[in-house]
């Protein structure tokens, strides 16, 4: 039986969780993931644990958050004064506001304090910080990708 090699294109099922349980993500039968191994388009730790099994083998790994989505960064962590929030708009904690940057960029950043004086936005990844552990299955291998890589 064949197994899963760097430029093979797999699909698998997944279950991610938090260290307190919490369900972050999932690929089910009706929308698995798919991706071929080398391309960098998920985490390496993951495709490394794919790399080597059999159609229909399960593993369960565990991902540092360095190895994830990075350490929770402070310097990700924004500080603005309320005078320039749009006075009509009410922000709330827990929402999602864009920003728009000097340079152009344009970010999501979650608002992690709010008072009268001045709003704290936080624009790390939700996820960073955080230990992941993925319960997989490898569901197919298509070896027709090897030149893709």
């Amino acid at each position: 039986m064949p197994v899963a090699q760097i430029g093979d294109r797999v699909t698998i099922h997944y279950i991610g969780t938090l260290d307190t349980g919490r369900i972050f993500d999932s690929a089910d039968e009706e929308n698995p993931l798919s991706f071929i191994i080398g391309k960098g388009a998920i985490f390496s730790a993951l495709e490394e644990a794919v790399t080597g099994m059999e159609v229909g083998m399960a593993n369960n790994i565990e991902i540092p958050a360095e190895q994830a989505y990075g350490p929770h960064r402070k310097e990700n962590l924004l500080q603005v004064s309320r005078q320039q929030c749009p006075a009509e708009r009410e922000l709330r904690i827990g929402e999602k506001v864009s920003m728009t940057f000097a340079d152009g960029e344009e970010r999501i950043m979650l608002v992690v304090n709010c008072d009268a004086d001045a709003v704290t936005l936080d624009g790390n990844h939700p996820l960073a910080g955080l230990d992941l552990t993925i319960a997989l299955k490898l569901v197919s291998i298509d070896e027709k990708n090897t030149a893709e890589v």
